[in-house]
C-alpha cells in the first residue's frame, strides 16, 4: 500500500473529512447513514437492537461455555456448533456497538481505518458462517446416511481440519477483498448508505475503478452463495432420501430431529443472503441491504442459540449442569 503524505484541509463548509494527495481530495472519515431517514423510530430501533445484541451475545457465550466444559458434548456436531457460536459473536460484535452509537447520536462517523477493520471482521465471520453451514450439512449427511462409518468419516482430526480450513480460507478471502478495497480512492461524498461498512455501498463511493473488486465479488458470490448452497441442498437430498427409506416412524422422527435445527438456520441465513447480495453491485438497494443486514448480523445470531438450545435436550442439560440456576 502506498504511503500517503497527507495535508489536512480546513474547509468549514465541507460536510466530510478530506485530505489531499497529488491534487486529489481523499476521504479520511465516513459517515454511516444508519436509519437517520427514519428519526421517529430511533428509540424503538435502539431498544430492539440492544435487546437483540444482548440476547445474541449471552446466548452464544452460553453455548460456547456449555460445549467447552461438558465432555459429553465433545462430538463433531457440537464442535461445529461451538465454531458457529464463535462466528456469531464476532459477526454481531463487529457492527452492533457502532450501530447503537449511531442511533443514540443520530449520526455516526467512523474513521477510514475503523471502516476497513469493521469490513474485514464482519466479512470474515459472515463468509465463515456460510461455509460452516455447508460443513455441518455434510456432518448430518454422514450421521444419517452412514451411521456405521460416522466415527471414521468425522474423526477428531478431520473435524479440526475442516474447521481450520473454514477459518483460514475465509480469512484469506476477506484479506483479498479488504486489500482490494484499500487500493481504491474515496474522493467524496463519504456517506455510507448503511448502518455498517460493507463492500457494495463502499464501491459506489469510490472515485477510482472498481472493476477488479466487482469481479472478485462475483467469484465470491458464486462460491459462497451458489456453490455452498448447492452442496447443502445435495447433502439434504441424500438425508431426506435416507429418512424416507427408514421403516419405523420413530426412526424417521429421531433422524429428522438431529438435522431440523440446522435446516432451520440454513433456510433463515440463505434467505437473507440471497435477498440482498446475489445481485450486481450496480443494482444495489440501500433499503433492501439494511433489512438483510439486520437479518444476518442481528436476528440470525440471536435466533441460532435459541433454535439449537430449545430443540436440543443435551445442550439444555449441559447448561443446567454448568449453571444450576439456568432454566429452559
Amino acid at each position: 500500500m502506498k504511503l500517503w503524505l497527507e495535508v489536512h484541509l480546513i474547509v468549514p463548509e465541507t460536510p466530510f473529512s478530506l485530505t489531499t494527495m497529488s491534487n486529489q481530495t481523499l476521504v479520511t472519515e465516513f459517515v454511516l447513514q444508519g436509519f437517520s431517514e427514519h428519526p421517529e423510530y430511533r428509540v424503538l430501533l435502539f431498544s430492539c437492537f440492544l435487546s437483540l445484541y444482548s440476547v445474541a451475545l449471552t446466548g452464544n457465550i452460553l453455548i460456547t461455555l456449555a460445549i467447552a466444559f461438558n465432555p459429553g458434548l465433545h462430538t463433531p456436531m457440537y464442535f461445529f456448533l461451538f465454531n458457529l457460536a464463535t462466528m456469531d459473536i464476532i459477526c454481531t460484535s463487529s457492527i452492533m456497538p457502532k450501530a447503537l452509537e449511531g442511533l443514540v447520536l443520530e449520526e455516526s462517523s467512523i474513521s477510514y481505518g475503523g471502516c476497513m477493520a469493521q469490513l474485514y471482521f464482519l466479512t470474515w465471520a459472515a463468509s465463515s458462517e456460510l461455509l460452516l453451514l455447508t460443513v455441518m450439512a455434510y456432518d448430518r449427511y454422514a450421521a444419517i446416511c452412514h451411521p456405521l462409518h460416522y466415527s471414521t468419516m468425522m474423526s477428531k482430526a478431520f473435524c479440526g481440519t475442516l474447521a481450520a480450513g473454514v477459518w483460514v480460507l475465509c480469512a484469506v478471502n476477506t484479506a483479498i477483498h479488504t486489500g482490494l478495497m484499500l487500493r481504491l480512492n474515496f474522493c467524496g461524498p463519504n456517506v455510507i448508505t448503511h448502518f455498517f461498512c460493507e463492500v457494495p455501498p463502499l464501491l459506489l463511493l469510490s472515485c477510482s475503478s472498481t472493476y477488479v473488486n466487482s469481479i472478485m465479488i462475483v467469484l465470491a458470490d458464486a462460491f459462497y452463495g451458489i456453490l455452498n448452497f448447492l452442496m447443502t441442498i445435495v447433502s439434504y437430498g441424500f438425508i431426506i432420501s435416507s429418512i424416507l427409506k427408514m421403516r419405523t416412524a420413530e426412526g424417521k422422527k429421531k433422524a429428522f430431529s438431529t438435522c431440523s435445527s440446522h435446516l432451520i438456520v440454513v433456510c433463515m441465513y440463505y434467505t437473507a443472503v440471497f435477498y440482498a447480495y446475489i445481485s450486481p453491485v450496480s443494482s444495489y438497494s440501500a433499503e433492501k441491504s439494511k433489512l438483510a443486514g439486520v437479518l444476518y448480523t442481528m436476528l440470525s445470531p440471536t435466533l441460532n442459540p435459541l433454535i439449537y438450545t430449545l430443540r436440543n435436550k443435551e445442550v439444555k442439560a449441559a447448561l443446567r449442569k454448568l449453571f444450576p440456576f439456568f432454566r429452559t
